[in-house]
């Protein structure tokens, strides 16, 4: 069968990799064509536009580029009706792919959506269009199955968080050949995590960065995102404590004593490698403004939504400084303060469910569409 997937972040990218891999699984002449990226890529087919084309962060941002937004809708409209797929999956970047579904459903496209878009945090009029456009919907966190069926009527399928997979499947590497193979010293590493997009790199690293002399005991160390080069990172790394190395996230993180990490999939990524962490988050302030009066959450990490409690510290915005900073980073370096994180991250672990996301939602899709053939 012909799949057209679209996914428009590095997230994405890597989930829609698992995804693929696990329906050629179920269909061995299975056809790929997508939005993503190298992780995609990699399984084969044919890539149309990266993700790093289409990543606008924050409500000016996207203002700012509706005019490309605009003409990779058009385009995208015109290749899936010259590919003619089996069906199209969506996953996640709801501004995008819901725009694209409600034309799809015009044209007689089977729509399903894998990782659903965040509407229980905000525009959850976007249910509407989902109930109208989307054939099945594949949700990855606990709460979610509940927030669909119970208050809005609409079925989903719960299938566990890719995550999991990725992190136990994964090669493992020792500490020692990590730390030689990367040129580390032995001091206790703490890593960090600022982001994937430029903008949100160039805003929260700098104040992450502010608080390496604090430190001499510790070396830091940059994670960088998928399609960030060093050239870069290069202009916030000045001390001779502070590290960078790209796609090596989860080795890292499997060695790390602490980290300091940007809202998003990354505090999730963490808790999942049981690592004491600070998460932040700093965006412009009009998109901040605009933000906080539309948003309807308690928490902005994963970890502490799927909780429902504060199980990491969150500094937001104006929280997000180097005295703040210094104060949370110190907490969770303290010995006697990082058996809560260990007993809340296995709590996080169990309701997340066990491993197989990607198998389940191919066997789901696969099933469902060779059934209509």
């Amino acid at each position: 069968m012909k799949y057209y997937i679209i996914s428009g972040e590095a997230s994405g990218d890597l989930h829609g990799a698992n995804l693929m891999k696990a329906l050629l699984v179920q269909d061995v002449n299975a056809e790929f064509r997508f939005w993503g990226g190298d992780l995609m890529q990699k399984v084969g087919g044919t890539l149309v536009k990266h993700y790093k084309e289409l990543a606008f962060m924050g409500f000016v941002e996207v203002l700012q580029n509706l005019r490309t937004i605009t003409r990779n809708l058009s385009y995208c409209k015109k290749d899936i009706a010259a590919y003619a797929p089996d069906v199209i999956i969506y996953i996640d970047y709801p501004g995008f792919n819901l725009r694209i579904a409600k034309w799809a459903r015009q044209e007689g496209f089977k729509n399903h959506y894998y990782i659903s878009p965040q509407i229980w945090a905000w525009k959850e009029n976007r249910i509407k269009s989902i109930k109208r456009d989307i054939d099945a919907m594949y949700v990855i966190l606990p709460f979610e199955k509940e927030f669909y069926e119970k208050k809005h009527q609409f079925p989903v399928h719960f299938v566990g968080h890719p995550l999991i997979d990725e992190i136990s499947d994964r090669l493992q590497v020792t500490e020692y050949q990590f730390r030689t193979d990367n040129g580390l010293s032995d001091k206790p590493i703490i890593a960090l995590l600022p982001g994937s997009r430029k903008q949100e790199i160039t805003k929260m690293l700098s104040v992450m960065l502010s608080v390496v002399d604090h430190y001499k005991k510790y070396q830091f160390v940059i994670a960088g995102a998928p399609g960030q080069d060093y050239a870069f990172y290069s202009q916030f790394i000045k001390k001779s404590n502070v590290h960078f190395l790209s796609n090596k996230t989860y080795d890292l993180l499997s060695v790390s004593n602490a980290a300091l990490v940007t809202s998003g999939t990354a505090t999730l990524e963490t808790a999942l490698f049981k690592v004491p962490q600070v998460v932040a988050y700093k965006g412009s302030w009009i998109s901040y403004q605009i933000g906080k009066r539309v948003v309807n959450l308690k928490y902005i990490s994963l970890v502490n939504l799927i909780l429902d409690k504060e199980a990491v510290t969150e500094l937001i915005q104006g929280d997000f400084n180097t005295m703040r900073l210094r104060k949370e980073l110190d907490l969770i370096l303290d010995t006697k303060e990082r058996a809560k994180f260990f007993m809340n991250y296995y709590e996080l672990e169990k309701k997340l469910g066990g491993k197989g996301a990607s198998e389940a939602t191919a066997h789901l899709i696969f099933n469902s569409i060779n059934t209509l053939k």
